[in-house]
């Protein structure tokens, strides 16, 4: 059996976990979605669920320290509810392209939402499966620690549609289904046995979280980037490639690098340590600015058209880190953190609410 399944004409999966389960799985439950249900709806639930994920974590881990050892723990029906709404969430966004085709109502619309809400739910995936094992000075977890994880993870999901922006595929990364039920069974783990499990030493004295790191390096930066390379190199071999120069190829990568070394810089050269002390709002702020920056890559490589030079939140950005690091409004560097995250948010919410009327209108 040929291991290249071919989802869409435009998009390739051959992961075997996907390829010879998972998907099997999924076309028997997509036969049972009624037909009158529309396929958007189902994308829109999956991300309704995770976002139920994200908050009801938040609610008792603000800071990500309740899973810490001596703190005071989340009951453990949380991490029951979250395993089967984050495995709910995997199904509806697995089954959402299957029924749109078996109902022949695909369409540009549809493809662009399902990826929006994805590359923002990437982050909330991330943000709350970082409650399981949560901050620890013993293990060596700190804020930094689920900064650089968090950005290597939206970095990872980007450049594929970076990917697709030069070469017109979109290969789907190995780690999104074998990440998923890793989500799902480690949350159904700690409901049954809590996190106290995750705080013992398991193999050479190494704990969870040191090898969560190792697989999100291994499976986030390792296996991409070889593979986006050949694809690549094959596509210019080929002369398929969609872009006319290296620059032009480059170009989309210039907002998240940028939008990457400013919020470090925030970060490092920070008076009150903003990252330590607002972990949940700084890393939001990460993961929603990620998402519009991704978003507008979407946009770009669906229409075949010019990647903006440098996004314009990065401005405000830049802004802020300057008068950080030049020592001015030291004293309501809480109050820029919560002003730039609103902004985002807000700005990111409005994009997608304009991008998906103006795509209705074109429709109709």
């Amino acid at each position: 059996t040929h291991m290249h399944k071919m989802l869409h004409p435009d998009r390739f999966d051959t992961n075997p976990l996907s390829v010879y389960v998972m998907q099997n799985l999924w076309n028997r439950i997509v036969k049972a979605v009624p037909l009158w249900i529309a396929p958007n709806l189902l994308t829109f639930t999956g991300f309704l669920l995770i976002l139920l994920n994200y908050f009801l974590l938040a609610y008792y881990d603000w800071n990500y320290t309740s899973s810490s050892s001596g703190s005071r723990h989340a009951p453990k029906w949380v991490w029951g509810l979250t395993g089967l709404t984050t495995f709910s969430a995997y199904a509806l966004d697995s089954v959402d392209g299957k029924h749109a085709r078996r109902t022949c109502s695909s369409s540009p619309l549809g493809e662009l939402f399902d990826h929006g809400l994805d590359s923002w739910a990437t982050s909330l995936f991330t943000l709350s499966f970082f409650s399981v094992f949560g901050l620890s000075a013993e293990r060596e977890v700190t804020p930094f620690t689920l900064y650089y994880i968090l950005c290597i993870i939206l970095f990872t999901f980007m450049l594929s549609h970076w990917e697709k922006y030069n070469t017109g595929v979109l290969f789907l990364p190995w780690g999104y289904d074998i990440s998923q039920v890793t989500l799902t069974a480690v949350y159904v783990l700690t409901a049954i046995y809590g996190v106290e499990a995750w705080h013992k030493p398991l193999m050479f004295g190494y704990f969870f979280a040191d090898i969560l790191i190792a697989m999100v390096i291994d499976f986030c930066v390792s296996c991409p980037f070889f593979y986006l390379f050949h694809c690549l190199s094959r596509a210019k071999k080929l002369g398929t490639l969609q872009r006319n120069s290296i620059s032009e190829g480059l170009l989309p990568l210039l907002s998240p690098t940028l939008l990457f070394l400013l919020l470090t810089t925030w970060a490092k050269i920070s008076p009150e340590d903003i990252l330590t002390k607002n972990p949940r709002i700084f890393l939001w702020m990460v993961g929603v600015t990620f998402s519009n920056v991704t978003c507008r890559l979407i946009v770009c490589q669906m229409t075949k058209t010019r990647s903006e030079v440098i996004h314009w939140l990065l401005i405000p950005l830049a802004g802020t880190v300057g008068a950080v690091y030049m020592g001015l409004e030291v004293h309501s560097e809480f109050a820029l953190l919560t002003g730039y995250t609103l902004l985002v948010t807000v700005a990111h919410v409005h994009y997608g609410i304009c991008v998906v009327s103006s795509q209705i209108c074109l429709m109709l």
